[in-house]
């Protein structure tokens, strides 16, 4: 027998978890956990270092948060994801990084209402700003950025407009700037399309719509290409240098 790719319906069923080692349960647990036991003083140093993978306090990582969000990244196929409490945190949660006091993000005019507004406002209690310009002109789209500008943004099919994103233009755009380009695949979800594969740096989602299907859960994902080089230039210290808050 020859190995293949596992399919996409078999990711989305198994993708991000094992069966347990230990009881052989083949669902993931929901870890009612804050707190872990590290093996010794120095295992606990290499964690709290970043120097081993691991679980060090459930306000950071979870195993059941890891499970959901390591799923998606298979889906999407990025490099890595975390998972948050709703679509809406999950684009503050990949601005935060890349943005500074006067700095400023450049959307798509087709957006969620929700989005706009949480540009339009919520964002600049931070300091930060948002400029709106019409996504199916590049060249609009090349004015607009400035030497402030931090990320692009748009979604691969607008809720509830459905307009579509020509995300291969949009990520020369962002490309030729070194900026990286944030999607929210929320509505096409990773089944339709997987912007990662068209040039996208992050991909974002309200977990509430398609990802669950079922209206029942209110969440969201963050998920990283690892496709950007964010130690190219100075304009993103919070990836690219020491974190002084970290500790």
């Amino acid at each position: 027998m020859t190995d293949r790719p596992l399919a996409f319906e078999t990711l989305a069923i198994h993708a991000g978890t094992a069966p347990d080692p230990a009881t052989g349960a083949r669902q993931v647990p929901i870890y009612q956990t804050t707190a872990y036991v590290f093996r010794d003083a120095d295992h606990a140093a290499k964690l709290f270092n970043l120097q081993e993978v691991g679980y060090i306090y459930s306000r950071l990582t979870n195993p059941t948060v890891s499970a959901l969000a390591n799923r998606v990244v298979a889906l999407e196929g990025g490099a890595g994801g975390i998972a948050c409490s709703s679509g809406h945190a999950a684009q503050i949660m990949a601005l935060f990084p890349l943005m500074q006091p006067g700095r400023n993000v450049v959307a798509s005019t087709k957006l969620y209402g929700g989005t706009i507004q949480q540009f339009s406002n919520t964002i600049r209690k931070f300091g930060w700003s948002a400029k709106f310009v019409d996504f199916d002109d590049p060249k609009a789209i090349e004015a607009a950025i400035d030497a402030d500008t931090r990320a692009l943004f748009c979604e691969t099919i607008c809720n509830p407009g459905g307009a579509l994103s020509d995300l291969d233009a949009i990520a020369r755009v962002a490309n030729q700037a070194h900026i990286p380009l944030i999607v929210d695949n929320t509505t096409a979800s990773p089944y339709l399309c997987r912007p990662i594969e068209h040039g996208a740096t992050i991909v974002v989602h309200s977990a509430t719509k398609y990802l669950t299907g079922n209206g029942t859960v209110t969440g969201g994902i963050v998920v990283d290409s690892g496709n950007f080089d964010w130690s190219k230039d100075d304009k993103f210290p919070s990836l690219s240098q020491p974190e002084p808050a970290y500790h």
